[in-house]
């Protein structure tokens, strides 16, 4: 892959700008010269955003349809996928963002393209192996979140958009130090883990850059350079 950066100031949105790797990932992206957007639902965390040198973009993304997230993501060059429930309110709401919204936004995407519009690069922040992870139905949350990342990440898989997932393992909270790239995540012994703020840097590299790496994207806390991915 060849590493190619532009320095023309790119316009990116991030959706789920609150979030852990949302609030670490704002002052990256803006330190590498992006305009960054970054969507939130609540006004109260306008604030946060702004002191964070992002542009905040006040939407419920459970509302959005596919006709409005084609006309919203039509203005942006990147668009990152950093929303997610994960089940922690419950099956019904991780149904309603992390499947159903993530699906429409795709959907718009798809609008755009076929309108012969702009259809921004996309990056979905997923998990390592979420397209053939299966787990307990009782388990009802946890259930809907993993149904919820395959069906999206499948569902990507299958359009000629302009897309990378990335696939961290499971998140911490330590500093980033490096990267390892997995080529094949079965070959994997042992607990691995990916710090959000790796994940984090790893956004602000890619949305700087003019050509996405190959998908899926998986990697562990490791001595690499993110710049070298």
């Amino acid at each position: 892959m060849t590493d190619t950066t532009t320095n023309a100031r790119k316009k990116v949105l991030y959706i789920g700008g609150h979030g852990k790797v949302g609030l670490l990932a704002a002052p990256k992206l803006v330190d590498t010269n992006l305009d960054v957007h970054s969507l939130i639902r609540n006004p109260n965390q306008v604030p946060d955003i702004e002191a964070l040198g992002a542009t905040p973009v006040l939407r419920d993304l459970t509302e959005i349809s596919e006709e409005q997230w084609a006309e919203l993501l039509g203005d942006y060059d990147v668009v990152v996928w950093g929303a997610g429930n994960g089940g922690r309110a419950g099956a019904d709401v991780t149904w309603a963002v992390d499947r159903d919204a993530a699906l429409a936004s795709i959907a718009g995407m798809e609008k755009l393209a076929a309108e012969g519009k702009n259809a921004p690069a996309y990056i979905m922040i997923s998990y390592m192996g979420a397209t053939t992870n299966t787990t307990d139905p009782a388990d009802e949350a946890w259930y809907a979140y993993v149904e919820s990342k395959k069906a999206v990440d499948k569902k990507l898989n299958s359009t000629d958009l302009n897309y990378l997932i990335l696939g961290p393992a499971a998140l911490t909270e330590e500093p980033s130090r490096g990267i390892t790239v997995v080529e094949d995540n079965s070959e994997l012994t042992g607990d691995q883990h990916t710090s959000r703020d790796l994940v984090a840097d790893v956004v602000a590299e890619l949305a700087s850059r003019e050509t996405l790496p190959d998908s899926p994207l998986e990697f562990i806390d490791g001595e690499g350079s993110v710049k070298d991915i």
